[in-house]
Parts: C-alpha cells; structure tokens; sequence
C-alpha cells in the first residue's frame, strides 16, 4: 500500500480475487491502516475497523450508534433513505437504555435454546422437503435457489404467524432493502412502503386476534407488563427479524456449502463424522471472506480506536469479516479448522446489539448441514468454485447460485 496508506481512500466494500477469498487489502490494512479511510456506495467518506480487537471495541462501546438517520451520517447507498441502515425502519426500534434492554427482553424470548430445540424437528421437516423438490429437479441444481433461500423465509413467516403465500412477496421485500445497487431508489422506497404497511396490518390483525406466534406473544406480554411498545415498534420489529434473519441466512446456507464442497476433504470429514457439524458451522461463519459490508455505526464525539483519534460526526464500518481472519486472534486464521474450539469469531456482532436471532441461524444451518450429510452424501460443486459469483451490490453478501451435483 506504501507510505501514504493511511491517506488513501478505498472504495467499500473491497472485492476479493475470488468470490471465497479474502480481499487482499484486509491483511494490509490489519498491519498498516487499521482506521482506514473509505467511500461507500453512496459516495459518502467513512472509516473502516479491520482489526479483532478494533471491530469489537466499536460494537461494544455504547457511544457508537446504530442509527445512521442522525445528520452527518453517511449513507450506505444512494437512495435518499440510504437503504436499510439508514431507514425509517431502524430508527423506530429503541436502541439504547432500558427501552432497548426491554425490547430485546421481549423478543428475545423467542429466540432461546429451548425455543429453537423445540423448533428444530420442523426445520429438519422444512429442510428434507425441499431437498426432496431439489432431487426431484434433478443434477445439476442450484442449492441457494432449492434450499438456502426458501428455508429461511419458511422458517420466519411461521414464526411470525404471515401466510406461507406472502413468502414470495416477503422475499423480494428483503431483497429491495439489502440491496445496493440491484434497485432505483425509488424501488427500494416502494418496497419499505409496501412492507410497512403490509406489517402493519398484521400487528393490527395480531391484536385483535393473537395467536401463537411472535407477534401475537410480544403484543400479550407487552400488555401483561403494562410495558410500553407501541405499533410503530412492534412493526418495525417484524420487518427486522424477516430482513435480518430471512437475507443473512439464506446466503450463508449458500456459501457456507460452497466453502466445505471447495476443498472435498472437508465434506468428506463431516460425512465421516456428523459429530463435527457444531464446530463446523461456526467455523465456517468464521472463514467466510464474502461477509458484504459488514455493521455501520455513528460516534457523535471524538474518540480513539486503535491508537487513531476518529473525529465526532464519523461513520464506522466494522467488517467482522476481517476481523475473523486476524491472526492475532486466531491461530492459522487464514485456515479452515472444522473442529476449531473455542472460536469467539464476530460474525453475529458483540455487545448489546449483538445479533437477535443468532441460535435460529445456527440452528438452520447445522440443521441444513445435517440433512445434506443425511440425504445427499455424494454432493459436490457443479462448477469450479472459481466460477462462483457474488450477488451484486448485497448488503449482507451472497453468491448469486450454488450449483451442485450428486
């Protein structure tokens, strides 16, 4: 990078030589820049944190926020709502103090080890009947398209009590709000007014007949608690779980089977030992270079990361992606240990806005992983992996298909 690399301003997100690699420039910036100065797809100016220990002190210190809706704050993408970081959506979800704890109180509930243990046998359920639909389809298939982007959609409409017939329109509405450059700012705009007010329908009509489902489980116990959580919330609650739980997901699923099929020794391990798909899972959370653009957060007040004094009014790109390859914190973290123990990777955040919904993604992706073994041991790339391509402009990044053999 040279003597003027602090200085130097990168467009973000960095792309890899391939889609499965990381980006050169991470390892770099580690060593040499790590408050590095970049520009987003909007065109606005930020820093980005690549370091382990940086990424985690920025999305552990209160001071820095989730809303990117405050004056100043750079957008993620030219849309005049800057997409869903910077949307009326997050700003109605309490993000600090006692409303927030409460609010994730709430949720929370519904996403415990209990909750998903007693989810799982309908995943596995879930699972097993769109491979069934895959090998009914026939070799070659495209994974993401038969399993890892309708599970997770099946798998959130249930929990949230919507109609498995509103999938498809669930879909593109995530899709509309993860995307950067897929859609005019116009479309992404219709697609949030439609979403809300589809959402807010379905709180009204979850109010006025609860049934079991997360809404109608926040609406009862929010009432029961003479708490206050009024619809805007609740709505904008709704629309974060499917965005956040539907999108992340349903491309991990993809690249996670992508990166295990790359180099076969490591499927081949895992059908030999079932037993190895827990630490599987979190290893490949932590290896997966094509993480997209990471978490943004807003400092209103000068600080410090890193030993670099960041001024008040800047937005911060935390790429836990990077941070997941740092050798400082991992031994041999350019490798994939599928037994690796403990692995304190950052993928789902840290602090108090670390991920909602991570023992559902877990759950859906060791769930996948055992039902691939199970069903289809023989499974492996149609294509090399250096053909696999990215999904273009994706918040959460993806591979725009899987393609598989059996």
């Amino acid at each position: 990078m040279g003597a003027d690399q602090t200085e130097r301003v990168l467009d973000y997100p960095i792309p890899g030589p391939e889609v499965l690699e990381p980006p050169r420039e991470w390892e770099e910036l580690r060593r040499g820049c790590p408050v590095a100065h970049v520009r987003l797809p909007s065109g606005d100016p930020a820093r980005l944190v690549t370091r382990y220990e940086d990424v985690k002190q920025v999305l552990s210190d209160p001071r820095f926020t989730r809303q990117l809706n405050a004056e100043g704050a750079a957008r993620i993408s030219e849309s005049e709502t800057g997409g869903v970081f910077n949307s009326d959506m997050a700003a109605r979800v309490p993000d600090t103090g006692e409303e927030h704890r409460q609010w994730r109180r709430l949720v929370g509930k519904w996403f415990t080890a209990k909750r998903m243990t007693a989810l799982r046998p309908r995943i596995e359920a879930m699972a097993d009947q769109l491979v069934d639909g895959m090998v009914e389809h026939g070799t070659p298939a495209d994974l993401k398209a038969h399993l890892g982007f309708p599970l997770p959609v099946w798998v959130i409409c249930d929990m949230l009590g919507v109609p498995d017939a509103d999938r498809d329109r669930f879909s593109h509405w995530s899709d509309a709000l993860l995307n950067l450059t897929r859609y005019t700012p116009e479309e992404m705009e219709r697609a949030q007014t439609e979403f809300d007010a589809y959402m807010t329908g379905h709180v009204e009509a979850k109010r006025a007949e609860p049934q079991d489902d997360l809404i109608s489980s926040l609406i009862t116990e929010v009432a029961e608690a003479g708490a206050d959580l009024p619809g805007p919330a609740l709505v904008a609650t709704s629309m974060g779980l499917l965005v956040a739980g539907h999108e992340t997901t349903a491309n991990m699923i993809g690249k996670m089977v992508a990166m295990l099929l790359d180099d076969r020794s490591r499927w081949e391990s895992l059908v030999a030992d079932p037993s190895l798909v827990r630490t599987a899972v979190e290893e490949s959370l932590r290896y997966d270079a094509n993480g997209g653009v990471g978490l943004p957060r807003y400092i209103t007040e000068e600080t410090e990361i890193g030993g670099t004094t960041v001024p008040a009014g800047t937005t911060v790109m935390c790429s836990m992606s990077a941070a997941n390859r740092d050798g400082s914190a991992f031994e041999d973290a350019d490798g994939m240990d599928l037994g690796r123990s403990p692995n304190p990777h950052l993928t789902f955040g840290s602090g108090a806005h670390a991920c909602l919904g991570q023992a559902l993604a877990r759950t859906e992706l060791q769930v996948v992983l055992e039902v691939l073994l199970r069903r289809l041991p023989t499974l492996e790339l149609a294509v090399p992996a250096a053909e696999l391509r990215p999904v273009d402009g994706l918040i959460v990044g993806g591979l725009s298909e899987v393609p598989v053999r059996w």
